[in-house]
């Protein structure tokens, strides 16, 4: 089968900034030096950049998660560009098509099926989407904002006095334009391409599945670290509206905190969140899953299936009434209602019901260990 034909500005633009990132900086890093100014700049850039991708481009465009001041979308719209993955409205549009039809090899821009080539940056080489034109009927709410159309139509413009303009004048002011130039500019260029280009091709094939199988996202702690948050990809895929990927505090996920922190002055604003209820529902259903597909193995399967099963149900329906009365216990709080009498019996209900669903939580987990280890 006869490949589509190359791209060559994208073949050429990963060439030369790999060549020089690579084998040019090493290069005069050993013969001319450089200093904590230009380290401390390339991280700093590094993280800048590469969060304007991930807060901005992906959780603000292209899944709407949160809203933002102009002055904050403005600035992230800038770092995007810094970045060199295209437009906002680019971008956002193949990602809201591979949302869509995630491991389609047909129809996902990047699908991970394709191999971990293809997703990570062979996709971007070749004309394989060349009978797809951009005509952006999936991001009409994008072409409203005016940051948006700002950001596309002027493009190369913001691209190039950002990367060498930026870099070029804090270089002038450091006594070292071409080190700057090079360290803060082309290798945290590349640095960023290819850690934000994991989360297309890794996260679909390293990791754990704790939310849904249906795809092939993958959560991963590590990956997180590398990726600015958005290696949870597993929940991404099936909560991709919350603004947060580590929903947990102590996950790694420094896109969430950049959005939180702003929201406290008032910069961003209207953070969706998935309820705790639905995010509990889908990890025990992929829990119960995989323990009626190991059970099935076993020689009392069906006893063991139908004990699992029971177990299920009655772990299902402790956090439906558990979650419903702190939904209704929430809304009496609100209303300065805590100390009437509704307010203390629903606060020993909810009391009783947390005790009774952590009991329950446990002797599920006990149950998908000893079904599998008969005697």
């Amino acid at each position: 089968m006869k490949k589509p034909p190359l791209i060559l500005t994208n073949v050429l633009v990963f060439i030369i900034t790999g060549s020089i990132a690579f084998i040019g900086v090493p290069l005069w890093v050993a013969h001319q030096g450089i200093d904590w100014a230009e380290i401390g700049t390339a991280i700093f850039l590094f993280y800048f950049t590469g969060m304007s991708i991930t807060a901005g481009y992906h959780r603000l465009w292209s899944h709407k998660t949160y809203d933002a001041n102009i002055v904050v979308r403005v600035v992230l719209a800038i770092g995007g560009a810094m970045a060199l993955q295209n437009s906002i409205l680019h971008w956002s549009s193949d990602h809201r098509v591979h949302h869509r039809h995630v491991d389609d090899n047909d129809s996902d821009p990047y699908s991970a099926k394709r191999g971990l080539w293809f997703a990570h940056i062979g996709w971007m080489l070749r004309e394989y989407q060349a009978n797809r034109y951009h005509d952006y009927q999936n991001c009409k709410d994008l072409q409203k904002d005016k940051v948006v159309m700002w950001q596309h139509n002027y493009y190369l413009p913001i691209v190039l006095v950002a990367n060498f303009g930026i870099t070029g004048l804090l270089g002038w002011l450091n006594g070292d334009i071409l080190g700057m130039i090079l360290v803060a500019g082309v290798l945290r260029l590349v640095l960023v391409h290819h850690v934000t280009f994991f989360i297309n091709s890794l996260a679909h094939f390293w990791g754990k599945q704790p939310y849904t199988d249906v795809n092939s996202a993958r959560d991963n702690g590590i990956l997180a670290f590398f990726t600015f948050g958005e290696g949870y990809h597993n929940y991404h895929h099936i909560f991709e509206y919350d603004y947060r990927n580590g929903i947990r505090w102590y996950q790694f996920d420094p896109t969430k905190w950049l959005i939180k922190g702003l929201s406290y002055i008032g910069l961003t604003r209207n953070l969706r969140k998935v309820p705790e209820e639905r995010i509990e529902k889908a990890r025990v259903a992929m829990q119960l899953q995989r323990a009626s597909e190991k059970a099935s193995s076993l020689p009392n399967a069906d006893e063991v299936m139908s004990t699992i099963h029971a177990e299920y149900d009655l772990l299902v329906q402790k956090m439906s009434d558990y979650y419903a009365t702190k939904k209704r216990l929430m809304r009496i709080k609100q209303k300065t209602l805590q100390r009437s009498i509704e307010g203390l019996e629903l606060t020993y209900k909810y009391k009783e019901l947390k005790q009774a669903l952590a009991l329950q939580k446990e002797k599920w987990m006990q149950l998908q260990h000893l079904s599998f280890h008969p005697a």
